[in-house]
Formats: C-alpha cells, structure tokens, sequence
C-alpha cells in the first residue's frame, strides 16, 4: 500500500472509532428535582344594596327624597375605582303631548358623605347632565372624593353612600310635568388598582 492509501486509512479508522465512541453508552451521576405552581386570580364582585335605589310617586316641585345605599365588594380583591353610568326614561301621562322640557333637567342629585357634623356634599348635579357625563367623569367627581380617605373598596366591605333627590321648583308654570315618570337606571363598575409585587 502506498503511504497516501495507508493514511487515508489510518484517517478513516480513527473517524470511526470516535463515532463509535460518542455512540456508545457510558455511566454518569445524575439528580434530578421537580418544583411546581400555581396562580389563582382573585374576585372583583360589586354589588348595590338596595338595588332600588329610590322609588317615590307623587311628586310635586320642590319635594326631596333622600337615600342610602351600599356599594359591596364580596370579591377577594380591593376595588380601587367606581365608575357610574347614568341612564333614565321619561314617560309622559298618557294622552299628553310630548314634553319639549326634559324631566331629568328638574330632577337635582346631591352625592354626600356622612361626617362627623353631618352630611357634606361631595357633589351635585341634575340627573340631565348626570347622563351626559362620562363614567370615568363621574368617578372623579363622586367616587375619588368619597374613597380619598378609604383607599378604595376594601375585599369583603361595602360603604355607605348617600344620595339626596330633588324635584327642582323653577318658580314657574311646571304643570307639563304633571303625570310623568321617570325611570332611572344606574350601572356602577368596580375596577383593580395597579398590580402588586407578590
């Protein structure tokens, strides 16, 4: 054999021998350790008790009606904001034109907190403008005010808000008004505050 054939041989036996070698099976130590989690999110549930808030007839201008009710939180988490949507229809007594006036412009709303010397306004507006605003509006004006010093909703809490109602007397001829209703529809929705380090 020539010396070209002898190591192109000698080449091709060692490639083979170190296939074989890193084929085959040899022994080693070895450990080996499992973990596991789990994350479980937790509950906003927002409630109002009662869920009528007010329900009064025979109405006349300048009569006020004023009302309690409760924001519940049953959820495990604190709820940080409290928006509220307000939506209402007015029916007018049958037979009657249709109002030009809108009775929601003559019903005045006042959200207070009870204190020490009684009830303090947080804010007041007419069920009118009530449902132009925007949720996140209204929470600036009534639910930041109310929970300032709460920090929110606590899990497992409810708070007591309080609202005043009045049939606005303009001083004027409101007798287009008489025989109508109005029903009134508020949605309140909680959200989280920001995330926490767990």
């Amino acid at each position: 054999m020539g010396i070209k054939k002898t190591l192109a041989l000698s080449v091709a036996t060692a490639a083979l021998g170190l296939t074989l070698m890193g084929g085959g099976t040899y022994a080693y130590f070895s450990s080996t350790a499992e973990s596991s989690g789990t994350f479980a999110a937790g509950t906003l549930d927002l409630s109002v008790n009662p869920t009528t808030v007010i329900n009064v007839g025979n109405l006349k201008p300048g009569d006020t009606a004023q009302r309690n009710f409760k924001l519940v939180n049953k959820g495990t988490l604190d709820i940080a904001h409290v928006s509220l949507a307000t939506d209402y229809t007015v029916t007018n007594k049958e037979g009657a034109p249709v109002n030009i006036a809108d009775l929601g412009d003559f019903i005045n709303v006042q959200f207070l907190i009870n204190q020490d010397k009684g009830d303090s306004v947080v804010y007041s507006t007419t069920l009118a403008d009530l449902k132009k605003m925007t949720p996140d509006a209204v929470e600036n004006k009534i639910f930041i005010p109310f929970f300032e010093e709460r920090g929110g909703l606590k899990a497992n809490s409810e708070d007591t808000l309080t609202v005043k109602f009045e049939f606005v007397d303009n001083g004027k001829d409101q007798n287009e008004f008489q025989g109508d209703s109005l029903q009134l529809k508020w949605t309140f929705t909680g959200k989280q505050g920001s995330g926490d380090e767990k």
